[in-house]
């Protein structure tokens, strides 16, 4: 009989967690961006387990105005250009569904990214890598030059 060490991890099969968490671009690939947006909302919308209803319910309580089921189907439609989502009503369709891939699609077009606060502390590690790359470097020719006998 083979025993298993089952507090042993399995390096073989590990895969780093999703950092960055987007839309599929073939999902929400589209001609204009606020059709781009209405198609993100529907993928939050299809995509939740809460019935859509109860979405606009709990984004009522928490923004404290009227969120209908109704202006939520007219977000989630590319034919309704008149009723693009504002952006508060954005981040409080973030706060009830936890899709963030709605904030991830707006940072995505200022070269930005949405990144869980869990890995900032390894972000300010990469910061600190590439500023001792930059010391490094200046090291390296400052040692060079005093070689050489260059005054600076």
């Amino acid at each position: 009989m083979t025993r298993r060490d089952g507090l042993t991890l399995d390096l073989l099969s590990w895969e780093p967690p999703t950092l960055i968490e987007r839309f599929d671009d073939a999902r929400v690939r589209t001609a204009t961006l606020r059709s781009r947006i209405a198609r993100a909302v529907a993928e939050t919308l299809k995509g939740s387990d809460i019935p859509r209803a109860d979405i606009a319910a709990a984004m009522s309580d928490w923004l404290g105005e009227d969120v209908s089921k109704a202006m939520l189907d007219a977000y989630a439609s590319e034919a309704r250009e008149d009723h693009t989502i504002p952006f508060l009503r954005l981040l409080a369709m973030v706060h009830v569904t936890g899709d963030v891939r709605l904030l991830q699609m707006g940072a995505e077009l200022f070269a930005h990214s949405v990144v869980d606060d869990k890995y900032l502390p390894w972000v300010e590690v990469g910061q600190l890598a590439d500023r001792k790359e930059d010391i490094d470097k200046a090291f390296e020719y400052a040692r060079r030059s005093a070689r050489r006998g260059v005054k600076r």
